[in-house]
């Protein structure tokens, strides 16, 4: 899958990990619909220039993601979705039982699955039938579907059980979707990034990020979102990396 002349959906658009790889894909000669829920995501796209389209939208909501991906068809010029790139989703900490013995909250557990499984799994369908309808290209793709996972599923900490387990999801998800996709051909991958500098990190105590970054075996610090982003462009043009979740973590294992 060639980046150049092609049209990708971008979620979690508007900082992080998604705003870093529109940014790539349209450098690399691509064009992006960035997708988010923030209304930084408008700005962001206007940042980019012509190449990048910005459509405010819940990745749980079916109309929305549609809505995004018929965007990305209209800048294709009839080219159609070439690849997503799923960044979007939210970390969440609770224990099971807190310190005064009171249980979790059920609602955000069931939030976290939403936004984080059910949300992969609603921009895959519809990424999926859009890019199904493209004509074949090299080797017949049609299309590359990039999720995002996380070292938590493999190693969650203590707090993780949701975030943990939504992120495990997005791994079991990968290897049956694209056995099922190969007939279409459509390629289906995830990254599983680890301790990252993103807007979710910012959300935990300085001295907490730090011995994060201490953790990390090499190079000792967090992730560059760039970083990420040149992981999903590889992704885009390697055409045999199919069915696989791979770690983004500078060899980190959480305890």
């Amino acid at each position: 899958m060639q980046v150049k002349d092609n049209t990708f959906l971008i979620t979690g658009a508007a900082s992080g990990l998604g705003a870093a790889t529109a940014e790539r894909l349209v450098a690399a000669g691509g064009r992006v619909v960035l997708c988010d829920l923030s209304e930084a995501v408008e700005t962001h796209a206007e940042t980019l220039g012509d190449a990048a389209r910005a459509v405010r939208g819940d990745v749980t909501a079916g109309s929305d993601i549609q809505a995004a991906i018929d965007a990305a068809v209209e800048l294709s010029a009839g080219r159609g979705l070439a690849g997503v790139v799923h960044c979007a989703g939210v970390v969440s900490v609770a224990k099971l039982v807190d310190r005064e013995g009171n249980p979790a909250d059920l609602d955000a557990y069931q939030r976290t699955i939403q936004i984080n499984l059910v949300g992969t799994f609603n921009v895959m369908r519809l990424a999926a039938a859009a890019m199904a309808k493209n004509p074949a290209g090299e080797d017949g793709e049609r299309g590359v579907i990039v999720n995002t996972a996380s070292v938590a599923a493999f190693d969650g900490q203590v707090g993780q059980c949701a975030y943990s387990a939504s992120k495990a999801g997005v791994v079991g998800m990968s290897l049956p979707a694209a056995r099922e996709l190969s007939r279409h051909g459509v390629r289906v991958m995830a990254i599983a990034p680890g301790v990252f500098e993103t807007p979710m990190m910012s959300e935990i105590p300085d001295e907490a990020a730090q011995a994060l970054a201490a953790s990390v075996p090499f190079p000792k610090r967090l992730g560059r979102p760039d970083e990420f982003a040149r992981l999903a462009e590889q992704i885009l043009a390697n055409p045999m990396l199919n069915g696989e979740v791979i770690r983004l973590d500078g060899g980190i294992r959480m305890q």
